[in-house]
């Protein structure tokens, strides 16, 4: 099969070289049972590319599963993929296959495989270098003949630095790499996708196809694309149920496309590169607050200013003006005003507000401890049991497990 009869099989858009190189590279390899690791950003379709490897290999009449290694609990991933026998664990009724014997014969796709726990990586080690495994529970070695093909979508080198992922097991995976390249080194593939997306929707809606002109084209390749192919068919979907007129020019894009000049503060509690996208609701609060313990660094400086100096109202600018009433309405107090300048007040309020500016500052300083606190005090209560735990603090179970690995609360 030639690489333009797999991309009309399995819907690829782009004529990129290095898009190209990597669906060639998976063609090639797909007849051997060589262990494959497919690396690239968040969004930018390595899910295909197991699929192609399976399908073009002697195996494509056997099992294929799919596990996303980052979704699944660190307590319960060694019996999702080895198994377990009854009675192994808590609430372990009867004996369980996992997925490395129930894809024997076939392959088996292991997607954000650097989300794996160090335990994990030892069985996984194991299975790859013998064929052999444990069940959870079970001292009988088991044999499977499995392919096994591993994404990530993280800096490998960086993560093996930090001791989070074997390198031994790295080396194991990494046999072929393959590299899935981001959307914008793939500039002369975007309006090619757009419109793909683009006729998907229209029938989907029964409307008429949007268009770009030659401003909003220009726009489209230049932009960079952090969410790759996902973050352009959502904007694709967007523009095209938004907009009644379906010739979209410049500007009108311009209301899609997120500015890059925008705060790039990183998440607390996730790093950079890793899958997701999610953000919770204190996630959000967090930007929020760094994002006003700036102004608010400012407003103590001019505060300070003003008690040494002891100046007039006269002395004040209006910059100066409303950075006051930015610390007033801050703290819910009424704005004294004058004829076009706010007040000078007594030097007791001044020193008041500074106090208050640096107590807000240590506060949100804070928010981090806060939070293990909270996370210590809801295991506690629920005497370890994650599940009621992760209710109790309003936030997913996958997050819980997240933060406790963030801060070794183990």
């Amino acid at each position: 099969m030639t690489t333009q009869e797999i991309k009309q099989r399995y819907g690829i858009i782009g004529s990129s070289t290095s898009l190209n190189i990597a669906i060639d590279t998976a063609r090639q390899v797909a007849p051997t049972d060589i262990t494959v690791l497919i690396t690239g950003e968040s969004g930018v379709g390595k899910e295909v590319f197991p699929q192609i490897i399976h399908q073009l290999s002697s195996r494509k009449h056997g099992p294929y599963i799919a596990v996303n290694c980052g979704a699944i609990p660190e307590g319960t991933i060694d019996s999702e993929l080895f198994g377990h026998e009854k009675g192994s664990f808590t609430g372990a009724h009867e004996a369980r296959k996992g997925y490395f014997e129930v894809a024997n014969g076939g392959t088996i796709f292991l997607d954000e495989v650097a989300e794996l726990p160090l335990s994990t990586q030892v069985r996984l080690l194991r299975v790859l270098e013998t064929g052999e495994f444990f069940k959870v529970g079970s001292s009988k070695a088991l044999k499977t003949d499995v392919r096994v093909v591993a994404a990530t979508n993280v800096n490998m080198a960086e993560t093996i630095a930090k001791n989070k992922f074997r390198e031994d097991l790295y080396y194991r995976l990494n046999t072929v790499p393959i590299h899935v390249p981001p959307l914008r080194n793939r500039k002369e593939d975007i309006y090619l996708l757009l419109r793909k997306f683009a006729a998907d929707f229209a029938d989907r809606y029964r409307m008429p196809a949007i268009s770009l002109d030659s401003d909003a084209r220009t726009m489209l390749e230049e932009y960079r694309w952090p969410g790759n192919i996902r973050q352009l068919k959502n904007i694709t979907e967007q523009v095209s149920i938004l907009e009644s007129k379906k010739e979209i020019s410049g500007k009108v894009l311009l209301n899609y496309i997120p500015s890059e000049n925008g705060n790039q503060l990183p998440v607390l509690f996730k790093e950079q590169g890793s899958s997701s996208g999610e953000f919770s609701e204190r996630d959000i609060l967090y930007k929020v607050l760094f994002d006003m313990k700036k102004d608010l660094n400012d407003l103590r400086k001019l505060v300070m200013g003003i008690i040494q100096t002891e100046g007039n109202t006269n002395q004040l600018q209006e910059e100066q003006a409303g950075l006051i009433r930015k610390l007033y309405q801050s703290a819910d107090r009424e704005i004294p005003k004058t004829e076009g300048h706010v007040s000078i007040l007594d030097r007791e309020k001044f020193e008041s507000a500074a106090s208050d500016i640096e107590d807000y500052e240590e506060e949100s300083l804070s928010l981090e401890v806060k939070e293990v606190e909270l996370i210590r005090k809801a295991l506690e209560k629920h005497k370890g049991k994650r599940k009621y735990a992760a209710r109790e603090l309003g936030i997913s179970e996958r997050t819980l497990y997240r933060k406790i690995k963030e801060y070794e609360l183990t």
